[in-house]
């Protein structure tokens, strides 16, 4: 007996006992009753208890992870199937939005020019590689009514012309270049003209140059330069761009200009072809008025002849 009361297990369930009573001493002088035993019980195992549901609900998701993994797995293939599906859709939404949105801008321009023979909204390709005034080439050709020489712009302004045209695809070289020049004139006064003609300096802000203006003109910084119609390429009084600095050319024999195009052909996506308009350069037109010419030079010579 005095072994048990020496021993480890002794002290042990004492220490026990003395916060057992510690606790009940405690709550009669605090609250001024007594603790059942089923509650001091419940308070003492509490974490106990909570512990052990964390862990018996640890062990159900494990055991239903396990059990249902081929549920689980199907319906998350199900779940990617379907999100793909609605990313798809939500795809074309865009595609058919932005063709809308290219339809109306197309719809704006018909309005304001009868006379236009507009290809469908272009799509563009890509642009041409190493080349820094910014060719391009667009997803319609000669089955779509393209030909070889045809204005390129957008609902803001002109952006080029075509210069090789395939089937399906067309390559346009834009007013960066200096290959291509626009005769220009002011909106505001409409008797200020120059050529539109690109430069390597220049394409390098997206930019374009105003030159061959004589030293007399009204230009001013903010006007807007567009197309004169004369040379039959480019349909009449189509936007261009607007003044940014005026100054003289480097033989100071005339005025030249910085523009800024009406639109950024660094960032397109699509534009439209203007297939024919009024007062357009048809080579075949060309081609019959050189043949009148030299009939009628023929006959004229017939008849010095006869005399």
């Amino acid at each position: 007996m005095r072994e048990f009361f020496k021993s480890t297990r002794c002290k042990v369930l004492l220490a026990f006992l003395a916060f057992l009573i510690g606790i009940m001493i405690y709550a009669v002088t605090r609250g001024g009753y007594s603790i059942s035993g089923a509650s001091f019980i419940n308070t003492v195992t509490k974490p106990f208890r909570a512990a052990s549901n964390r862990i018996s609900m640890k062990m159900e998701n494990t055991v239903d992870k396990l059990s249902n993994a081929d549920k689980y797995y199907e319906e998350n293939e199900r779940l990617k199937k379907q999100i793909g599906e609605l990313n798809a859709q939500l795809t074309e939404y865009d595609a058919i939005k932005a063709e809308v949105e290219e339809l109306r801008k197309f719809v704006t321009i018909k309005e304001k020019n009868e006379d236009y023979q507009l290809s469908q909204p272009c799509g563009v390709l890509g642009y041409v590689t190493n080349d820094p005034f910014k060719s391009f080439t667009i997803d319609k050709g000669s089955e779509d009514g393209i030909l070889v020489n045809c204005p390129v712009v957008t609902a803001e302004g002109l952006v080029g012309i075509t210069v090789e045209v395939s089937k399906h695809v067309s390559t346009v070289r834009t007013i960066l270049s200096p290959d291509l020049s626009v005769a220009a004139v002011a909106s505001s006064s409409n008797a200020d003209q120059g050529i539109i003609e690109g430069n390597i300096l220049s394409s390098e802000n997206g930019q374009t140059k105003l030159i061959h203006v004589p030293k007399k003109n009204k230009l001013k910084r903010g006007d807007l330069m567009i197309t004169t119609g004369t040379s039959g390429l480019f349909p009449k009084d189509y936007p261009i761009g607007t003044i940014l600095e005026i100054g003289l050319d480097s033989n100071g024999l005339s005025v030249c200009a910085d523009i800024q195009p009406c639109v950024d052909v660094t960032r397109l996506t699509s534009v439209i072809v203007i297939t024919d308009f009024s007062g357009k350069f048809h080579e075949d037109e060309d081609e019959e008025s050189n043949e009148k010419s030299e009939d009628k030079a023929d006959k004229d010579e017939g008849k010095a002849h006869e005399d």
